[in-house]
């Protein structure tokens, strides 16, 4: 009995199998048919969503952006302690190069300086107190009233005193310098940027008081990558859009950095820029342009037509009725007119879709209406930034 039980179950198991072979055989035998009568759908195209690549020069445009510095910024600095009396500027005055900016309390170094006089005053005497004992000495060793030895002691006397003046003379100088040093004086002509301190605190050596730049010459400070670098020269014209500013203005490029960045693998470079009127400040946001002329033609497509998948630029071309994709190397790119060089994959008979299309397949019946297929990119390029 339980035999023939068993026998019933592989029965069942081995009937069930076969159902669902036929079930999934079916499914199988169906899509192949729903897809061989999709690839029998003809899709058609109008002439304006198909193009042929054509030739087109290609300015070759590098940008880069950065802020606008400074660079005459001088910070003025208090070159000894003392308590800070006043400032006879604020935020914004324009200054001159040697205008007093303020004054500072240096009891200190005044009381060095008077004590240096003295002692220079003091060395002075000696000196000549010196000379005149070594000329005495001098005329009694002429009559031999003193020994040579005595002269010598006089006329060793008379070396350290002159040794004593001058090491006097030295600190008076070395104090002079220092109080006109202390003095809190403009190093540039300009504007005052930023105030550090207020009158009555108390200074440190060193401590920065005022921060002066001068407007009349900027820089940007902007990074290109390393691929672009190599078109650029000091001296080139560079045209520049400012932020806050409608009118356009333009720059020299300054500098190229000699090594790149680390960790961006960009290069810096400084773009000279005049600004007599200082009608820019320090701190704006500005972007260059450099525009080089293209000498050669070049096969151009829309943007538009250019797809990429797995980092690989392709296309959709009608190949003899049929759609086929093909894998194409792309160069300059002109965003402002919407084309992209080919420089392999396609020919100049190509016959590419101007636009992206979704659920095309590769090897589907494909035809363009009525009408000459894409001659002119510039047409193509338009017509699909319109969709």
């Amino acid at each position: 009995m339980r035999k023939g039980w068993w026998w019933a179950g592989v029965a069942v198991v081995a009937l069930a199998g076969a159902v669902t072979a036929a079930l999934v055989s079916r499914a199988a035998t169906q899509k192949k048919a729903e897809e061989d009568a999709k690839a029998q759908v003809t899709l058609e195209f109008t002439a304006r969503e198909v193009v042929r690549p054509a030739l087109a020069a290609m300015p070759l445009r590098i940008e880069f952006s950065g802020p606008l510095v400074a660079p005459s910024t001088a910070i003025v600095r208090a070159k000894a302690p003392g308590t800070l009396v006043s400032l006879a500027v604020a935020e914004g005055s324009r200054v001159r190069a040697g205008q007093s900016l303020g004054s500072i309390d240096l009891a200190d170094l005044t009381i060095a300086c008077r004590s240096a006089t003295r002692l220079a005053r003091s060395a002075r005497a000696q000196l000549a107190q010196a000379e005149r004992t070594h000329g005495s000495n001098q005329r009694l060793a002429d009559q031999d009233y003193i020994s040579p030895n005595a002269l010598e002691g006089s006329r060793a006397a008379l070396q350290a005193a002159k040794a004593a003046l001058d090491a006097a003379q030295a600190q008076l100088a070395t104090s002079r310098v220092g109080l006109r040093d202390a003095a809190l004086v403009a190093p540039i002509s300009g504007l005052v940027s930023k105030r550090h301190v207020v009158p009555g605190e108390k200074l440190s050596a060193e401590q920065p008081v005022l921060t002066l730049v001068d407007l009349a010459r900027l820089e940007l400070a902007g990074s290109v990558a390393t691929h672009e670098v190599s078109v650029l020269q000091p001296g080139m014209t560079v045209a520049l859009r400012i932020e806050g500013v409608e009118q356009p203005a333009s720059g020299t490029v300054a500098r190229i950095a000699p090594a790149a960045e680390a960790g961006t693998r960009s290069i810096g470079v400084a773009v000279d820029v005049a600004n007599p009127k200082e009608q820019y400040r320090a701190g704006q946001y500005a972007v260059a342009r450099v525009e080089l002329a293209d000498t050669q033609q070049r096969l151009t497509l829309p943007t538009a037509a250019v797809t990429q998948t797995a980092g690989q630029d392709q296309v959709w071309v009608i190949d003899q009725g049929r759609l086929a994709r093909r894998a194409i190397t792309t160069g300059r790119r002109d965003e402002a007119r919407g084309l992209v060089e080919v420089l392999a994959g396609l020919d100049a008979q190509a016959l590419v879709l101007a636009a992206r299309f979704d659920n095309l397949r590769e090897g589907g019946k494909a035809v363009v209406q009525a009408g000459q297929a894409g001659a002119s990119v510039a047409a193509a390029a338009a017509s699909s930034v319109a969709r």
